[in-house]
């Protein structure tokens, strides 16, 4: 692979949560302090595990019509209160102002060793942004914490729709001024992968084999044909030919 691989993308869309940030860690810190202060006996990590477990359910209740879209803050802060209930959480001495930094804490991840230094070099050559479920606000926010050098920011909220529904993709491609094959998805979840492709997007698959700890059991491999499959987002530059 060299410099013209890939010659007629103008975007890079990127997955964040796992793909370019560290989740499960990041939710695990900020996490760890307020169980211990509340009572609640449960190890941070798997804490973090439980409430990232009820990501993908909670959208699919959007994604089916069962409710109007929300922003994913909104469904992140509902699916705490979820598990904090399941955990014997005494909400009288809870303050909202508790919860609201708790739920914050997707705004304070951080990024994989590899991925500013990554996306600084694959900017020098593509746009960048979030292709991501994450909303506005959010990936701001966790843009200014992690130092990611966004370019725009793309995704959920401007297609009002969650991935894998192809309209996110689609809608992501044309709110940036291009046709879907102009852009290409970076991530490290096969199904996101598949769907972009679906789309017609371009497809730069990144593996990220502990994003959900060391007993992780998917994304270990790609599953798919894809342009790129590269094990961090400096090798998915080099093979771009982005110094």
């Amino acid at each position: 692979m060299n410099k013209e691989q890939l010659p007629y993308v103008g975007f890079l869309g990127f997955d964040v949560f796992g793909t370019v940030v560290d989740w499960r860690s990041g939710i695990a810190r900020a996490s760890e302090g307020f169980l211990s202060k509340h009572g609640l006996d449960v190890d941070p990590y798997d804490f973090a595990d439980e409430w990232r477990a009820l990501y993908e359910p909670s959208m699919q209740a959007v994604r089916a019509g069962e409710r109007p879209w929300v922003p994913l803050t909104v469904l992140n802060r509902e699916n705490l209160e979820t598990v904090l209930s399941r955990h014997g959480a005494d909400f009288a001495g809870i303050t909202n102002t508790e919860l609201v930094d708790l739920n914050r804490g997707w705004e304070r991840l951080d990024p994989w060793p590899d991925a500013v230094e990554g996306m600084r070099r694959l900017k020098k050559r593509f746009p960048i942004g979030p292709l991501s479920n994450g909303d506005i606000a959010g990936m701001l926010n966790l843009g200014r914490f992690a130092a990611l050098p966004w370019d725009v920011i793309t995704g959920a909220e401007i297609t009002k729709s969650y991935k894998p529904v192809l309209g996110t993709y689609l809608g992501s491609a044309r709110a940036v001024g291009l046709e879907p094959a102009q852009v290409a998805m970076v991530a490290a979840h096969n199904q996101d992968m598949q769907a972009a492709q679906a789309a017609g997007l371009r497809s730069i698959f990144i593996l990220r084999p502990h994003e959900h700890g060391p007993q992780q059991a998917t994304d270990l491999t790609a599953t798919g044909k894809y342009d790129i499959v590269a094990e961090s987002l400096i090798e998915a530059a080099d093979a771009l030919g982005c110094k």
